[in-house]
């Protein structure tokens, strides 16, 4: 496994550059660049079509940098200094453990101070430069895909925080354990909890923007299922604790050209390090599970990929409003409730029947889909049958 890019890099070319980027956090990025580049393509095609439109907003040109935006801007800079030139001074220490370092209260106040004051004076000479002796307003034209940074802003924001709060509740007893590490930890994050609540987030802000809910989740449909492979990659090369139950059965002869660990692994140097100790290693990341398992991160991202490719293939067939959309919440149902039958996953027990969070939601949102699916080609058909009338 590789718990960081150092480790990544080094597998790939043999050459050690310690740098202190997670892999995980890395195929996240990853992830929502993929998302941004979908939606992005999605936008412009409907905008075409005429189904999202462009939109006018009015914006102040000329004024001199506010003493709000002086703040802001001097805070942040602060905050970097205050990290980055601590984390220079120690690196070593910022590489080993950079979620500790970044979440801990070490700093270098010079760092902060000289960081803050430079963005002051930044923001300060580029308002400047713009200034004019009257400030005016005018009116500028937004096309709906010059809107998806501040959408993924609402959903990384909306949906890291529901990815934690259903993780927590999924795994109620560790979390009691260690409230504020539960709370704060990057790891520990369930899909689920960030596709509602993060898509909750971008509905919200696309209805502002004045693009109607059914046209803003048929478009993230596709680009939804791209980011969710992705970012699976980085749950299958860390080895963040995402895998399958124990599978100790003999590799079936028709997988017999693939390499073993596609039907069985032990995942070492997982970044959670679970497990046992792995003869000869020191220092981080030095465990490995005593049973090989399935390695289901890496089952999801060909089966994400593939549905990714058939909704992105079909997506010039397809005119009903609401159909695309219920096709990804079907086949994203279908995928996360068959994939948990071979995942470790805390049930929960109501009714004779045991089930986890996953297979729950996932049935859910595999009826909705049916339900939205039926519901699409009826609508459609009763204002085919209104405007034939009229």
């Amino acid at each position: 496994m590789f718990p960081t890019i150092t480790h990544l890099i080094e597998y790939l070319t043999g050459i050690n550059i310690p740098l202190p980027v997670q892999t995980f956090g890395f195929f996240v990025a990853l992830a929502f660049a993929a998302g941004y580049w979908a939606l992005s393509q999605e936008f412009k095609r409907k905008e075409k079509l005429g189904i999202v439109h462009p939109f006018t907003r009015e914006i102040t040109i000329g004024e001199p940098a506010s003493i709000v935006e002086l703040f802001f801007n001097g805070f942040f800079g602060f905050l970097m200094g205050f990290k980055l030139l601590e984390g220079l001074l120690n690196y070593s220490d910022f590489v080993a453990d950079p979620q500790k370092f970044i979440l801990s209260g070490r700093g270098n106040i010079l760092g902060g101070l000289f960081l803050g004051g430079l963005f002051v004076y930044w923001s300060y000479v580029e308002k400047k430069k713009e200034a004019l002796p009257k400030p005016k307003i005018v009116k500028e034209l937004v096309h709906p895909y010059q809107i998806m940074g501040n959408l993924l802003m609402w959903a990384a924001v909306g949906g890291f925080l529901g990815a934690k709060v259903f993780h927590n509740l999924e795994y109620w007893d560790d979390f009691m354990k260690d409230p504020v590490g539960g709370l704060l930890s990057f790891s520990g994050l369930t899909f689920y909890g960030g596709l509602l609540v993060g898509g909750a987030a971008v509905l919200y802000k696309a209805k502002q923007y004045g693009i109607k809910w059914i046209h803003m989740i048929d478009i993230a449909g596709p680009g939804l299922m791209l980011a969710y492979a992705v970012g699976r990659i980085g749950c299958q090369l860390s080895g963040d604790g995402d895998w399958g139950i124990v599978n100790q059965a003999a590799k079936p002869g028709w997988l017999a050209w693939a390499p073993n660990w596609v039907w069985a692994f032990k995942y070492p140097h997982n970044v959670v390090n679970e497990g046992v100790p792995i003869a000869g290693c020191v220092g981080n990341f030095c465990n490995e599970l005593p049973l090989p398992v399935y390695p289901t991160p890496f089952y999801e991202v060909l089966m994400g990929l593939a549905i990714f490719g058939f909704l992105w293939s079909i997506r010039h067939r397809i005119e009903i409003p609401g159909v695309m959309v219920s096709l990804y919440l079907i086949l994203n149902g279908i995928e996360r409730f068959l994939i948990e039958s071979i995942r470790v996953n805390s049930k929960y027990h109501a009714m004779g029947l045991a089930f986890t969070q996953a297979e729950l939601i996932s049935s859910i949102l595999i009826l909705i889909g049916i339900a939205g699916l039926i519901w699409s080609v009826n609508n459609a058909r009763t204002n085919q049958k209104a405007a034939s009338v009229v």
